[in-house]
């Protein structure tokens, strides 16, 4: 069962979260964040796999080629501009779908491969782990997420997506049987929190919803939740003992209080959430 974390915005807590839930569920850990996965040090798996991501972009013949432009004329992302007589490519605007390719008539275009990213894979707790990191200066993540939820095991995994709703929130979503939605008791969180419920409901995934930093009053979330009939799975209230751990890199689950808390939020996921 494949069980996606998200939330609206950035700093609500999700990877807090996600690796305390994995080891309150002894479930895999999954970091789709790769512009900024920092579960690890968190978790601090043993890492001991780690693959390149790479990714296809055309290399024009110039021999072959007449400068006719209709490769460019037919590339959706604007990687390829028509230049006196010249075609120049932009190879990180490439999404390597083949179209150039297909349109040259002179056979003027391959493909070759370059790295944009890798996969670590490893293990602590006897759970496994696995992380995507996009490299520096990289602007499309999706190809790593891809590569990162490749394979995934059929035990329990969490997968801690990317924050707010882009397309790299989607394609983590692709893999979900079910969400956990983290928010703030905030205009802001609560905001954002309604765009990460609109796209859950029109992908059908069942889903829950975990206030974090909660003020222990009927705040704006609660309210909401009420009135829309959400589910609200917990809360973890606001404390300056949290935050300090938080700080420190410790996993709040090695802590007897936060231990209770995670405990008490695991159960409510397998009550909330369709469970196998």
């Amino acid at each position: 069962m494949n069980i996606a974390v998200l939330s609206g915005k950035g700093g609500t807590g999700k990877t807090t979260v996600s690796t305390n839930l994995a080891l309150a569920l002894k479930a895999n850990y999954i970091d789709c964040d790769v512009e900024e996965p920092n579960g690890f040090l968190f978790l601090k798996p043993k890492i001991d796999k780690e693959e390149r991501v790479m990714v296809e972009y055309p290399v024009i013949d110039d021999d072959k080629c007449n400068y006719c432009g209709a490769c460019v004329n037919e590339c959706k992302f604007n990687a390829l501009a028509k230049v006196n007589h010249d075609i120049m490519l932009f190879e990180k605007l490439c999404h390597g779908c083949g179209a150039c390719k297909i349109v040259c008539k002179y056979n003027a275009i391959n493909y070759n491969k370059r790295e944009i990213g890798k996969i670590e894979k490893g293990n602590v707790r006897d759970i496994n782990c696995r992380r995507g990191i996009l490299n520096i200066g990289e602007p499309m993540a999706v190809p790593v997420i891809r590569e990162l939820l490749n394979d995934l095991s059929n035990e329990i995994n969490l997968i801690d997506c990317p924050p707010g709703t882009s397309c790299n929130v989607v394609n983590s979503l692709k893999h979900a049987d079910a969400a956990i939605l983290v928010t703030e008791p905030s205009e802001f969180g609560l905001h954002d929190l309604k765009m990460a419920v609109e796209l859950v409901k029109r992908y059908n995934i069942p889903f829950g919803i975990i206030i974090n930093k909660d003020d222990e009053k009927d705040n704006v979330v609660k309210k909401y939740c009420r009135e829309e009939e959400i589910i609200l799975i917990g809360t973890i209230p606001y404390s300056k003992d949290t935050a300090v751990l938080y700080s420190k890199g410790e996993i709040l689950y090695d802590d007897f209080y936060h231990k209770t808390i995670f405990d008490k939020l695991s159960k409510g996921v397998k009550e909330v959430l369709s469970w196998n």
